[in-house]
């Protein structure tokens, strides 16, 4: 008896009565029916099940030889991992041998001997299953250190190896950019790659009241106030053993600053009402979009406690200073919003993505993402166009997005630059300017003649 299995059997047969004889035989497995290429894809999509076995055509039909080889593509390139067992005409073993090359899993002469399909079937599954657990092993060996991360901006990369070296220790870190860059994304990254085995627990500090903030942070002990009915442990001492992010860290009231930098100093927390000393054992993340240093000569935040927060200081760059990075998340967001939504064709048009790289993006990623997920549940068509973003870009930055690919236009401002600079700082003298360009003299002459510097 076949062991019960968490994904079904698909079985494509467009003999109807084979195709039931075939179930029959395999009663021991989940199994759903197709009986042509599309109905096929269908409930393959619908159940993404581990093992086909499809029925690829006979001679001389060459038409339906091709379009079974076609769906077998098909299933491949929609889950590669699929385990395909064709069924062929006792003459067809070059077709059967093709369809082995093209990655099918195995091939079946009919008729088909119940007991082997059923065996072939099973070994199909194992197989499956075992692959399926060594991708999950290898995810927890290497896992994702940054929590899913999407980038290809060098700034991002360098921020993403900073934050891989300072996971082991017990280092305080402080992340710095504008609001929806991502900081919370990275603080649970920085965990992840901690191996810190207790939780990731983030309170915002400008969310709450400040009369409620201090019982949130510390917690308190029962009768401390009216309505402190039990006693409750606060938010640091929830994250004993892991990470404790502190968002917003810039709106702390300047009250509540001193009781941190004790527990930053001393790490033990007292509950509100309480007189015991717990001792914690947490690494902590602060994260702001505010200049804490204009606070500090401000008065508004305590000068010893930003040195306390701020071992390992991190910016993070906005969206539109991350090249590429806008475009590339779109696509992600996309992808992930129209699964969900049940619109897997859904694409980006290219007016769409010049919008994207042209856009500021004040909102940063936030903005990005809500932005997406309203154009995916609003698109008419399977393109996204730039019409349902729904963005306002000014036409010179768009002219400057649809421009910006093409080399000689890039060489040359890079090269204006670079010329005008040097000479800038050789206060017009060619010789040296030469020198920093690290090119000779005509070099640099016949630079300014064709680039009409004077």
């Amino acid at each position: 008896m076949s062991t019960p299995r968490s994904q079904p059997l698909l079985i494509v047969e467009d003999d109807l009565a084979l195709q039931k004889q075939i179930k029959w035989s395999l009663d021991g497995f989940d199994s759903v029916l197709a009986d042509d290429g599309p109905s096929a894809v269908l409930q393959f999509r619908r159940h993404s099940p581990a093992v086909v076995t499809m029925d690829l055509g006979l001679p001389p039909d060459q038409d339906s030889v091709s379009e079974g080889f076609k769906l077998l593509e098909k299933l491949l390139e929609l889950d590669p991992a699929v385990k395909v067992i064709v069924l062929t005409g006792q003459n067809d073993q070059s077709n059967a041998l093709r369809a082995i090359r093209l990655g099918a899993y195995d091939f079946l002469a009919k008729p088909v001997d119940p007991d082997v399909l059923s065996l072939t079937v099973e070994r199909a599954y194992r197989l499956y299953e075992l692959q399926q657990e060594n991708q999950r092993l290898q995810a927890i060996q290497h896992p994702d250190v940054l929590g899913g991360l999407v980038t290809r901006d060098a700034r991002m990369q360098k921020l993403c190896r900073t934050i891989e070296k300072v996971a082991p220790s017990d280092a305080t870190v402080l992340l710095l950019g504008e609001s929806g860059t991502g900081k919370e994304l990275l603080a649970q990254g920085l965990h992840d790659a901690s191996k810190r085995k207790g939780r990731f627990v983030a309170i915002n500090c400008a969310a709450i009241p400040e009369n409620l903030l201090e019982s949130e942070l510390f917690g308190y002990e029962k009768g401390a106030f009216t309505g402190a009915n039990k006693t409750t442990i606060g938010k640091i001492e929830t994250a004993h053993g892991g990470t404790l992010m502190l968002d917003e860290i810039g709106d702390l009231p300047h009250a509540l600053q001193a009781k941190l930098l004790r527990f930053l100093q001393e790490r033990t927390v007292e509950r509100v009402g309480g007189r015991q000393e717990i001792p914690i054992d947490v690494r902590v993340v602060g994260a702001t979009h505010q200049d804490l240093k204009q606070l500090i000569a401000e008065g508004r935040f305590r000068e010893d406690l930003y040195y306390r927060l701020a071992e390992i200081v991190i910016e993070i760059p906005p969206l539109r200073e991350r090249q590429g990075d806008a475009v590339l998340l779109s696509h992600a967001f996309l992808k992930r919003y129209a699964s969900e939504q049940r619109r897997p064709q859904l694409a980006l048009s290219e007016d769409a993505a010049r919008l994207i790289e042209s856009y500021r993006w004040p909102g940063n990623v936030r903005e990005l993402q809500n932005l997406m997920k309203r154009a995916v549940i609003m698109a008419d068509g399977d393109r996204l166009t730039g019409e349902d973003l729904g963005l306002r870009v000014p036409e010179a930055a768009l002219e400057d997005a649809e421009h910006v690919l093409d080399l000689r236009t890039v060489r040359e401002r890079a090269e204006r630059q670079a010329v005008v600079t040097a000479l800038a700082r050789a206060d017009g003298n060619i010789v040296k300017a030469s020198e920093l360009l690290g090119v000779s003299r005509p070099t640099l002459y016949d630079l300014m003649n064709r680039l009409q510097i004077k």
